[in-house]
């Protein structure tokens, strides 16, 4: 079978997405000059602002030239992190004009932030349109630059839930990803093997069920992608477990009236499908041939596969490698891609994400500065190839100064302009797969725990496992009693608060991308005895720090050694050994 060459929406975009991409090239050959730009035009849209007024953005705007401009800035405008906007952003979601931006947002983007209240990141129409879309024509136009015929196939992307609910003022939230999905031309739209309403079936296997079904009956798929490679190993088991359900759908041209759908949104998904029973008995020779079916046998023709390879995501990759044929099928990072901006985008076939410099202001600070009170911010231009930084964004959308909270490194350029990749999340955050759970969260959620129980802690520490997508939490209760069956319990009531903490934890929890919590009794006065070993390993007191929610194999092993369990086996293996020696000293006085 062979692809059909799509002329019409290759010339389409290649004359949309061939500008916007000079545009970019050149603004990344002066990448000072377009962030002076960006800047003077973000303050200029929203200098009449709420926000604008209180951080004397009609005075930054006086600046003759650059470097006073950015000087300016950072006197005047602090760095925010969500907290710090929420204020303002609770203003426009309750119908306030001109708060942070002139007029109101689009829509919300939601996602769980440090309290037990979800940030609401506000979209305006500018950034939608002038940001979000024409950095998506950069990015098709390069999907076709790579594989000219992937749009003569079918296309599964796997993009969040459009509509979520709405403000007090009557605005949308939801996913981006699935607004951009929603609005996207027809000629394009018509290549999805589902619409953006799959995304709104509340049920996780049943969701993931439909979209692998609506993508395996069609052989011709060139297009998949999703942000996390966890959900591409969750779709492909999903594929494993119901293969010969899915192709008796197949063949009569239905969903499975075992599939928990909503009847309405069944009746519009249904028109997405047709029988198609010589697709059906296809399948049923692939798993006589193979056993187990993979992506590369069902689809064969597939073209590109986009999902995040950096930082910890990578022990996800591994262990699909063999599922697709990369000989043929272009792997690429997807790019540095976050709720609340765009970062950048992978271009080529490395890890590397191009920033766009005349549609974000950013800043980075070293990552050996980042404890210091007085840190000194560095424009995009003086970057250095190998340093690792964290980055802050100014936005077109209301996010000034906005600490991103994460650790990048430069790796390469483009023209001028430093590409980067991303490492970890820093300052007590942990993501396996997009959860972005927080120090506080937890704190929040063992003291709940805590008023909930009654059963009460000196002392805990969580720990993230990405080998096996779980969290071991280890705790150091009151009563030293307490078997392993209460903390067992307590455990479960920790994960329960959580998911109602951390709606992102919730619904990986939900979608088995995070398995239930592993519970650990800890000695008395374990954090003392942690402490003690680690200062007599050279750390210094003054300089000792400690987070109780991490990801650090080698602070987890050595928690490890403070368990209950372990500590009362050695000490038993102790005695034992004591006793053995005792009686093989007796035996030798004897035989003198």
């Amino acid at each position: 079978m062979k692809l059909p060459f799509p002329l019409f929406i290759n010339t389409v975009l290649g004359i949309i997405g061939g500008w916007q991409t000079r545009r970019l090239r050149k603004a990344s050959r002066h990448p000072r000059y377009s962030a002076e730009r960006t800047l003077r035009h973000i303050l200029t849209l929203s200098k009449d602002t709420v926000y604008g007024k209180e951080h004397h953005f009609e005075e930054i705007l006086n600046a003759q030239n650059d470097r006073e401009l950015f000087s300016l800035y950072q006197h005047f405008v602090p760095v925010n992190d969500y907290e710090a906007l929420r204020p303002y952003v609770e203003r426009h979601k309750n119908g306030e004009y001109n708060v942070l931006f002139s007029g109101k947002p689009d829509m919300y983007a939601t996602t769980s932030g440090t309290t037990s209240e979800p940030k609401w990141i506000p979209m305006t129409h500018k950034y939608l349109k002038d940001v979000y879309g024409k950095m998506s024509h950069v990015w098709l136009w390069n999907f076709i630059k790579k594989r000219p015929f992937i749009f003569g196939g079918k296309i599964l992307p796997i993009v969040g839930k459009e509509c979520e609910g709405y403000a007090p003022d009557g605005t949308l939230y939801g996913s981006v990803s699935g607004v951009l999905v929603r609005d996207i031309p027809k000629f394009i739209k018509r290549h999805y093997v589902a619409p953006a309403s799959v995304m709104s079936i509340d049920d996780y296997a049943a969701r993931n069920y439909t979209l692998m079904l609506l993508g395996l009956q069609h052989r011709n798929l060139t297009l998949f992608a999703t942000a996390n490679p966890s959900t591409i190993l969750e779709l492909l088991h999903t594929v494993e477990e119901h293969y010969d359900e899915m192709v008796e759908d197949i063949e009569k041209g239905c969903i499975s009236s075992k599939v928990e759908i909503a009847p309405q949104l069944r009746e519009e998904l249904n028109q997405y499908i047709k029988p198609r029973p010589k697709r059906a008995n296809e399948l049923r020779k692939l798993k006589e041939k193979y056993g187990t079916v993979l992506p590369k046998h069902y689809w064969p023709l597939l073209q590109y596969l986009s999902t995040w390879k950096c930082g910890n995501t990578s022990i996800y990759m591994e262990k699909y490698m063999d599922a697709f044929d990369f000989k043929q099928t272009y792997y690429q990072e997807l790019g540095y891609i976050a709720t609340e901006c765009r970062f950048g985008f992978s271009l080529d076939h490395t890890n590397e994400s191009v920033l766009f410099p005349h549609f974000h202001y950013y800043e980075f600070v070293e990552e050996h500065e980042l404890d210091k009170p007085n840190k000194h911010f560095l424009q995009i231009d003086e970057l250095e190839k190998g340093h690792r930084y964290c980055a802050y964004v100014t936005t077109f959308s209301g996010l000034f100064r906005y600490n991103m909270n994460d650790l990048i490194e430069v790796g390469g350029r483009y023209e001028d302009t430093p590409t980067i990749h991303m490492i970890s999340k820093v300052n007590g955050i942990v993501s396996m797969t997009g959860e972005k759970l927080c120090e506080n969260q937890f704190m929040q959620a063992v003291k709940e725990s805590e008023e909930e129980s009654g059963i009460l802690t000196n002392f805990y520490v969580g720990f993230a496992d990405i080998k096996e997508s779980t969290y071991h939490f280890y705790f150091e209760f009151k009563d030293q009693e307490t078997s392993q069956e209460t903390a067992d319990e307590f455990a479960k009531i920790v994960d329960r608060h959580l998911q109602e903490i951390n709606m992102e934890y919730g619904s990986k929890r939900a979608s088995f991308r995070i398995h239930e919590p592993v519970a650990h009794r800890l000695i008395k006065n374990a954090y003392n005895r942690f402490k003690t070993r680690c200062l007599s390993e050279g750390f210094r007191d003054g300089q000792f720090k400690f987070n109780l929610l991490m990801q650090d194999p080698k602070r987890q092993v050595k928690f490890d050694a403070l368990m209950l369990d372990h500590y009362i086996a050695n000490m038993h293996a102790g005695l034992r050994q004591m006793k053995y020696d005792i009686k093989a000293r007796r035996e030798n006085r004897r035989k003198k």
